[in-house]
């Protein structure tokens, strides 16, 4: 089983790559082997265009089971709480399209640029169908931007816009692109670290996210490989 574990930084999955340190053997640089299992990590830089470059010129190359996208995001709704981690189910662009002046937004759906339902979008939607949600997680819907939103009327505008989104990243819709152009399996998994709400930083839990994010990644690679945790 091959499968590669992705993250825009390396800070975001450190406590993942200690755990692989210890339990695996390194094989080369970034890949680490237990049995029949393979895991290869990449740190892709932050946001869409480092993320699409650096997992479409991977894929050039080598083939995976399963492409893990993992990392923190912020949560548009209140039970979605900071320190939870989710299963990134659908995505959405939420920012390629035209802001009118009125302050509305448009999407490239609207301005009849792509169809909805041109592959890979269904409705204009980013769908993940290749992998059954984990039980243990909660299946949540993306919204991926190139600029997290801080100020109240730009949320409340892309929160009409888009009243079913769940959670914000900076990447995912981009992993969701590539898998799905290229017929790959793939899983999102966010951490909250995060409310979408106007700019707080003091409110945000960032090592709480990361800590739960790290001990869910290795529990769903622990799963793969079919090895206990609870001593690793």
């Amino acid at each position: 089983m091959k499968i590669l574990v992705m993250a825009a930084t390396p800070f975001e999955i450190a406590p993942f790559v200690e755990k692989l340190e210890a339990g695996f053997v390194k094989s080369g640089t970034n890949l680490y082997t237990r049995g029949e299992l393979s895991v290869l990590v990449c740190v892709t830089g932050v946001g869409l265009t480092a993320t699409v470059f650096r997992l479409s010129k991977i894929l050039q190359h080598s083939r995976f089971d399963l492409v893990v996208n993992a990392g923190i995001a912020g949560s548009f709704v209140p039970d979605i709480k900071i320190g939870e981690v989710v299963h990134v189910v659908s995505e959405r662009f939420g920012d390629l399209g035209v802001e009118e002046k009125d302050g509305s937004f448009q999407d490239i759906f609207d301005l009849n640029l792509t169809a909805p339902d041109e592959f890979p979008f269904e409705n204009g939607i980013l769908k993940n169908k290749t992998i059954e949600p984990f039980g243990f997680l909660k299946p949540a819907q993306g919204l991926t931007i190139n600029k997290v939103h801080g100020n109240g009327d730009s949320i409340n505008t892309i929160r009409k816009k888009y009243p079913a989104v769940e959670v914000e990243t900076m990447e995912s819709a981009g992993v969701f692109y590539v898998c799905l152009m290229e017929k790959v399996n793939f899983l999102a998994i966010r951490a909250i670290s995060n409310f979408v709400e106007p700019r707080n930083k003091e409110a945000w839990n960032i090592p709480l996210a990361i800590a739960n994010l790290n001990r869910v990644l290795f529990e769903i690679i622990a799963l793969i490989g079919g090895f206990e945790t609870k001593s690793e």
